[in-house]
């Protein structure tokens, strides 16, 4: 199987309020838009919303989480604490050697936000 391309798809319960949301308070730029649709850029993946195929009433959300790579995780938190996104878990250094933060959207699904430090084995080069 040769993967050409990836994203995460999302069937938000308020496609409105999601699209806001990736929009507007976390900054997201749009790739595309179709009829009940938005696609949005995330460095090197996308997230798609689709209005169709919502789930059903008092359906749980995407029972996962979603992990978007910056540049300065402190400088994106208060930026997305300014625009008014309330910050779930704040921005710390785990014992794992990323710094993290975590924001939720409408639908309760979690967002890790991450920098990768410098100094971290994501960073160096694996080949002989």
């Amino acid at each position: 199987m040769e993967i050409l391309a990836s994203r995460v798809l999302f069937r938000p319960a308020d496609y409105a309020r999601s699209v806001a949301f990736y929009r507007d308070d976390i900054g997201l730029a749009v790739a595309r838009e179709y009829p009940g649709g938005t696609v949005f850029y995330a460095g090197q993946s996308l997230i798609e919303l689709c209005s169709h195929g919502t789930p059903p009433a008092g359906a749980p959300p995407f029972p996962g989480a979603l992990w978007l790579q910056v540049r300065d995780l402190y400088a994106t938190q208060d930026d997305l604490a300014a625009r008014g996104v309330p910050i779930s878990r704040g921005a710390r250094r785990e014992p794992w050697g990323l710094h993290e933060m975590q924001v939720t959207d409408p639908d309760g699904v979690t967002r890790i936000v991450v920098q990768v430090p410098e100094d971290h084995p994501l960073r160096r080069d694996t080949r002989s």
